[in-house]
C-alpha cells in the first residue's frame, strides 16, 4: 500500500463532505441558514456590547450591526481576519449539513457515525470567537499571551475542522475501504 494512498483518500472524502451540502436544494439551503447564521454569530461576538445595545434598541439596527462590525473586523485584523470568519461560517454550514444528513440516515443508534464531524464543530466553536469565550471562562488576559492574538488557534480550529470533515466524508456513503471493513 502506498503512503499517498490515504492522502488521496483524505482528499476525496474532504471533497465529497464539502461537495455533499449542494447536491440538493434542501441541503443547500440549510447550508445557507446556517452559513449566514454562524457569520453574524461570529461577527456579532467580536464586539458583544456594541451589538447588545444597538441591537437591544431594536432589530432594525441589525444590518448597521453587521457592516459596521464586518468592517471593524477587516480594519483591524484585515483580509486574513475576515477570511478566518468567513472560512468557519462556510465550514461549519457544511459541516452541520452533514451531520444532520448522518443522523437522518442513521439515527441516534448510529451517533458514532456523527462523531466525526461533531469534534470539529466544537473546535469551531471554540477557536472561531477566541476572545469571546475566553472572556466568558474568565481567561480574558489568556488571549494577549497567544501570539498573533489567537489567529494561530483559530487557524488551527479551522485545520481541525477540515481533518473532520475529510475523516467522516459524504454522509451517504461508507468510506471505509474494503480491505479496511472485517
Amino acid at each position: 500500500m502506498n503512503w499517498t494512498d490515504p492522502v488521496a483518500r483524505f482528499g476525496q472524502n474532504l471533497s465529497d463532505a464539502i461537495r455533499y451540502p449542494f447536491e440538493s436544494w434542501r441541503g443547500t439551503a440549510g447550508f445557507v441558514l446556517v452559513t449566514v447564521g454562524t457569520y453574524s454569530l461570529l461577527i456579532l461576538s467580536t464586539m458583544p456590547e456594541f451589538a447588545l445595545q444597538l441591537l437591544g434598541d431594536g432589530l432594525h439596527w441589525f444590518d448597521y450591526v453587521l457592516v459596521s462590525l464586518t468592517e471593524s473586523v477587516y480594519l483591524t485584523d484585515g483580509i486574513t481576519g475576515l477570511a478566518i470568519i468567513v472560512s468557519y461560517a462556510f465550514l461549519t454550514g457544511i459541516a452541520v449539513v452533514n451531520a444532520v444528513a448522518q443522523l437522518r440516515l442513521v439515527g441516534l443508534s448510529g451517533a458514532t457515525s456523527v462523531s466525526g464531524v461533531l469534534p470539529g464543530l466544537v473546535a469551531s466553536g471554540c477557536a472561531s470567537c477566541g476572545a469571546g469565550l475566553l472572556a466568558f471562562l474568565g481567561f480574558a488576559g489568556g488571549l494577549t499571551l497567544l501570539p498573533f492574538d489567537g489567529t494561530l488557534l483559530q487557524i488551527g480550529g479551522l485545520a481541525l475542522l477540515g481533518f473532520f470533515l475529510g475523516r467522516a466524508g459524504h454522509p451517504e456513503q461508507c468510506v471505509l475501504s474494503p480491505e479496511g471493513a472485517r
